[in-house]
């Protein structure tokens, strides 16, 4: 191994908010049944989403001022957040609870994994909106602070307090710097961790290999709801936003049933072997 080779793989060893997102909601490597045609499939909708999100930012113009959409954002980012886990667990409560006896407690013992991508996805929301109000100042306030001499007086009252003053101002701005740079490994965290958990179903293929079939309908149109009662972030004709809705919820739904299709053609798992009835 050359050194340029050992830099870059100690590199990618490194810890960084995408790897840490992608171990926590990522499919973990186990005996289930793992298709690669629909892993494929997954990420192609994937990439499509976000692609049609870009484009539609990009091609009409924003109907608030850029500060208000990017807090609107974080706004939706941790009401979508609740729904998300809110939808993800009353749906794999409900299957879990409908399943026979001796299946209810296999996959009750599987829940570690599901349970630990849908806390990740709150947890990366929750500290981005943290950072930002401190950005903000919401919690800091450099008129508060007030003059000060932490020398005691050892160079004077006047020179102590100008002293005091340009630490505390310099320890400030080295407190933003690393506010802002967690700010965004947050923002990457928790991108990350939404796109690779919708990606895997937050897991929840650990705990049957159906579910993560039945558990994204769910949770696309638990956002379609939510969506409604919100106003649309671009000035665009009512076709495109219309059809930009209803887009994401019914290519998934779709897909969803290919999945549990070619599930049960393919390796024999259907809904009665998840409920072991």
């Amino acid at each position: 191994m050359t050194n340029r080779q050992r830099l870059t793989a100690q590199a990618s060893a490194l810890p960084n908010p995408l790897s840490a997102a992608r171990a926590l909601t990522g499919t973990a490597a186990g005996d289930r049944i793992e298709d690669p045609v629909i892993a494929v499939m997954q990420r192609v909708r994937t990439g499509l989403g976000l692609v049609a999100t870009l484009w539609l930012l990009l091609a009409y113009p924003l109907r608030e001022g850029r500060q208000d959409f990017v807090l609107g954002k974080l706004e939706e980012l941790l009401i979508g957040c609740a729904i998300v886990v809110a939808a993800a667990v009353i749906g794999v409560g409900v299957c879990v609870l409908s399943a026979r006896p001796p299946l209810r407690g296999m996959y009750a013992r599987r829940l570690g994994g599901p349970l630990t991508a849908l806390g990740a996805l709150p947890l990366g929301a929750g500290v981005v909106w943290l950072l930002w109000a401190v950005l903000r100042g919401d919690f800091n306030d450099m008129v508060e602070i007030g003059p000060h001499d932490i020398t005691f007086g050892l160079f004077g009252s006047f020179l102590g307090t100008i002293f005091t003053g340009l630490l505390i101002g310099l320890l400030f701005v080295l407190a933003t710097i690393a506010c802002a740079a967690a700010l965004v490994a947050a923002v990457l965290f928790t991108l990350a961790a939404a796109v690779t958990g919708l990606n895997s179903g937050f897991r929840t293929g650990e705990v049957h290999e159906l579910l993560p079939a039945l558990i994204a309908p769910l949770l696309v149109w638990s956002l379609y709801c939510f969506q409604l009662f919100d106003g649309p972030d671009v000035a665009a004709p009512p076709v495109v936003l219309y059809a930009f809705s209803l887009g994401a919820p019914l290519s998934v739904t779709a897909l969803s049933l290919w999945e549990i299709r070619r599930l049960r053609t393919r390796y024999g798992v259907h809904l009665r072997s998840l409920l072991g009835r």
